[in-house]
């Protein structure tokens, strides 16, 4: 435990007792949350680093606070990017549109006609409201207004579009 309260946190000798008391241990608390040595590692490192740049901001009796905080918020921003990352890869798997096989070509523009017949069925009130919201991004409020309709039967008309177009594509 550092003795000196009075010492800086930018100060080399404290800075490095401040690691040797805490590195391990906040390296062992991420590493079981995580699981991934790799990530524990490095936020060990951010976490420092962090610190030794916000040094004269950091009161010491907050050092063990201002670690852990910096080094969660790094995991989960780490977390994050990984599960987009995860996405991605699974929706796109190395396909460019350049690479697409013609019977994926061909699948999608029968899907698109499927699509279009679909919206086609819709009632004019159902598919009016449908197009401004799904293609031109106009919210309910706007369309309520170009309609002269409540919110509410805007809300109603999409839920009844959504339903139908939902049947309707299973069934293709």
């Amino acid at each position: 435990m550092i003795k000196k309260l009075s010492s800086s946190v930018c100060d080399d000798q404290v800075y490095k007792d401040l690691y040797n008391e805490h590195a391990q241990d906040l390296f062992k608390h991420f590493y079981y949350k995580f699981g991934n040595v790799e990530w524990a590692e490095d936020v060990v490192q951010e976490s420092f680093i962090k610190l030794w740049k916000k040094c004269e901001d950091v009161p010491l009796p907050k050092v063990k606070s201002f670690l852990y905080t910096i080094a969660n918020n790094w995991l989960i921003n780490k977390h994050h990017h990984q599960k987009v990352k995860l996405k991605y890869k699974n929706e796109y798997q190395g396909r460019t549109e350049d690479e697409q096989t013609p019977a994926y070509l061909l699948e999608e523009e029968e899907f698109k006609a499927r699509l279009l017949t679909a919206i086609n069925k819709l009632t004019a009130k159902q598919r009016s409201v449908f197009l401004l919201h799904r293609i031109d991004q106009k919210t309910y409020k706007e369309i309520a207004a170009i309609e002269q309709i409540s919110v509410k039967a805007v809300e109603k008309r999409m839920s009844k579009a959504l339903k139908s177009l939902r049947n309707d594509i299973e069934n293709l």
